[in-house]
């Protein structure tokens, strides 16, 4: 499945000068991070799900580009401040801010983008659009708090761990569906309809990432690295809930102890696929998928809401 950038590439290309601006800094060592962290920028989702809503619900303008160039900033700011926490030395295959300029500088960009992100709307008066994306930063920092909790004893229930996606990986894609609506027609129906259906994809996107520690495709066998990181991810919180008394302990006992023994992890990766939690995930990607596209049906037929359709199927399908 390919992103629907056809539809949008003059729109897409715009938005990228608009953003290389936004982030722009008088400060010599600043504006070097800057220009290696946008030239590092990934398939830029978000800002093609703000400008698709907004061609879905009006036209785009310029505050569309800031919401987009907003969304893009938030996103960044919180991949440069999640390296520092995980003490990540990659990002998409080159070395993280983190590991080139270390903790200090990093949470430094990470408040940099931050501020840029409330002048960008403030400087324009744009403050439903900064509400909405403020909202998103909210959530996701309590998202991380709620599973930094949870986690540690490993005794986490599903509802838990929706409650915990939709804050830390969801709410920005559905901030970003809401800011593209909102910029574009201002009706406030029209931007929850776009909220609700960028949280569902959110929670989808994320269910599939938990998919990719199984089964990733591009490799050919799973990789076992959310075990060996001791993250609680779906397959594996089914899994727990799933088996016998004994397979519970000896997995959440491999896991607190054992989780750098690939034979160990191994096992455990066995253990999901035999009681089922692939399988189970891979159902409630889906059904999350399907009631994401069923709310796009409210919309009247057009080449946005099938771009948008593209995109969800491109956040379940994708092979990395």
């Amino acid at each position: 499945m390919k992103l629907p950038n056809a539809l949008i590439q003059k729109e897409l290309d715009l938005f990228e000068v608009k953003f290389k601006e936004a982030v722009q800094s008088q400060a010599p060592l600043l504006d070097r991070i800057m220009r290696y962290v946008v030239k590092r920028k990934g398939k830029q989702l978000r800002p093609m799900f703000v400008l698709l809503s907004a061609k879905l619900c009006g036209e785009i303008n310029d505050s569309t580009y800031r919401a987009a160039s907003l969304v893009e900033i938030l996103h960044t700011a919180t991949l440069v401040h999640d390296d520092v926490v995980d003490d990540s030395l990659e990002r998409r295959g080159f070395f993280s801010t983190y590991a080139l300029w270390k903790t200090k500088a990093s949470v430094l960009i990470g408040d940099y983008l931050l501020a840029k992100g409330l002048l960008l709307s403030l400087d324009h008066r744009d403050y439903r659009l900064l509400h909405i994306l403020s909202d998103a930063v909210k959530k996701i920092s309590e998202g991380e708090l709620l599973q930094l909790e949870k986690a540690r004893n490993l005794n986490l229930k599903e509802d838990i761990y929706y409650e915990i996606i939709k804050g830390k990986t969801a709410s920005l894609l559905a901030s970003a569906c809401a800011a593209g609506a909102w910029s574009a027609g201002q009706d406030e129906n029209l931007t929850e309809k776009m909220r609700q259906f960028g949280e569902l994809t959110g929670m989808a996107f994320q269910i599939k990432d938990d998919l990719f520690d199984y089964s990733n495709e591009e490799i050919g066998k799973p990789t076992g690295n959310d075990i060996k990181e001791k993250k609680l991810t779906l397959p594996l919180i089914y899994t727990l809930n799933n088996t016998d008394a004994i397979t519970r302990r000896k997995i959440i006992y491999i896991v607190k102890n054992n989780s750098q023994d690939k034979k160990k992890v191994d096992w455990v990766l066995q253990q999901v696929q035999t009681v089922g939690g692939i399988d189970y995930a891979t159902q409630k990607m889906n059904q999350f998928k399907e009631q994401a596209i069923a709310l796009l049906h409210h919309f009247p037929i057009s080449p946005f809401r099938t771009g948008l359709e593209e995109m969800v199927l491109f956040v379940t399908d994708r092979k990395y």
